[in-house]
C-alpha cells in the first residue's frame, strides 16, 4: 500500500490526514468547513494541496455527508449546499487528479472492516448513531453504495411503536425516521416529550442507571426502537458484524442489551450476529475516506 491521503467533509469541520504503508496517520490537519460550495471545494482542495507536501501525489478519498449517485451527483446532505452538485468531479478538477468519494457512514464501515473492529468479517453494516442516523455497508472488503449512493441509509426507514401516531417529523419531510428517534437529539426530544425536562443523551443515561424510572423508560423505549430498526436491516443484509459509530454508540446498553432486543424482531430463532463498539473512534471516517483506493 503507497501512502493515501484520507479527507472528511464534516458540517463544521473537514479533516484530512496522510496514511503511512502502515496503516498509521501520519499527519493530521483540520480546518473548519465553509458555508457555501464554491469555498468547500477550494477548501479541500487547499487541504490536499498542504498534505501532498508530505506524500507528493498520493491517492484521495473523500468521505462526505449525503449520497453519491451514479451520476456523480450529491444529494441528501445535511451541507444542503452540497446538493444536486458534481462535488466529486469539482473537486477533481480543483486538484488536477482522480478522487474516490463516497457517504462518510461507508467510510466508518470500510475503516472497521478493513483493519478495525470488523476486521476478516465478510458482511458489515456499519451504523452511526449521533446528531443523524446513517448506516454504511462493506461486503468482503467492497463498499456497496448502490447506484443512487443510498445502500445502507437505514435512518430514513420509518419507525413507530405503537402510540406513536405518525411519529416526529424528520428534516427530510417524513414521519417517523429511525434518525427522528435513534439520533442523540431524537433520544433528548423522546424524554423531554414524556418527562418535561431537557437532559443530554449522557444526563438520561446517567439518571436511568441511577435508577430514574422516567429515564429507564426512556432507555427501554430506545433500546426497543434500535432492535426494531436494525431487524429491519438484518432481515434483508444478515450482516456478520455490525458497527456502530456516532457518539450515540457510547451507550454500553447498545451492545450488552442490544442484541436481546433485536433478537425478538429477526427472522431467525437463534440470530448471533454480533453488535459492537467501533475501535477507530472519531478516525474512523477519515481512515476509511484513505482506504477507498484498496477498495
Amino acid at each position: 500500500m503507497t501512502q493515501r491521503i484520507g479527507i472528511d467533509l464534516g458540517g463544521t469541520k473537514i479533516e484530512g490526514v496522510i496514511m503511512s504503508r502502515d496503516h498509521e496517520i501520519a499527519r493530521r490537519e483540520r480546518i473548519a468547513t465553509p458555508k457555501n460550495y464554491a469555498d468547500i471545494v477550494h477548501a479541500v482542495a487547499a487541504l490536499v494541496t498542504t498534505l501532498w507536501r508530505d506524500a507528493p501525489a498520493a491517492t484521495v478519498g473523500i468521505g462526505a455527508p449525503g449520497a453519491v449517485d451514479a451520476s456523480g451527483l450529491t444529494y441528501n446532505s445535511n451541507t444542503v449546499c452540497l446538493n444536486g452538485r458534481a462535488l466529486r468531479a469539482d473537486i477533481a478538477t480543483a486538484i488536477g487528479q482522480p478522487v474516490r468519494m463516497v457517504n462518510d457512514a461507508n467510510c466508518l464501515a470500510l475503516s472497521e472492516a478493513s483493519d478495525g473492529a470488523a476486521t476478516g468479517a465478510d458482511v458489515v453494516f456499519g451504523a452511526i448513531l449521533g446528531t443523524g442516523v446513517g448506516g454504511g455497508i462493506v461486503v468482503r472488503g467492497h463498499v456497496l453504495s448502490g447506484p443512487h449512493g443510498i445502500a445502507g441509509e437505514w435512518g430514513h426507514n420509518p419507525l413507530c411503536l405503537a402510540g406513536d401516531a405518525e411519529g416526529p417529523l424528520c428534516y427530510c419531510g417524513r414521519h417517523g425516521c429511525v434518525e427522528t428517534l435513534l439520533s442523540g437529539p431524537g433520544f433528548a426530544a423522546d424524554f423531554k416529550r414524556s418527562s418535561g425536562a431537557t437532559l443530554t443523551p449522557a444526563e438520561i443515561i446517567t439518571a436511568a442507571r441511577r435508577g430514574d424510572a422516567l429515564a429507564q423508560a426512556a432507555l427501554t423505549r430506545y433500546l426497543e426502537r434500535f432492535g426494531r430498526a436494525l431487524a429491519t436491516v438484518i432481515n434483508i443484509l444478515d450482516p456478520d458484524i455490525i458497527v456502530l459509530g456516532g457518539g450515540m454508540s457510547n451507550i454500553d446498553e447498545l451492545c450488552t442489551q442490544g442484541p436481546a432486543h433485536v433478537r425478538r424482531h429477526v427472522f431467525h430463532p437463534h440470530w448471533n450476529g454480533r453488535i459492537i463498539k467501533n475501535h477507530w473512534g472519531d478516525s474512523s471516517g477519515v481512515r476509511g475516506a484513505a482506504w477507498l483506493w484498496d477498495d
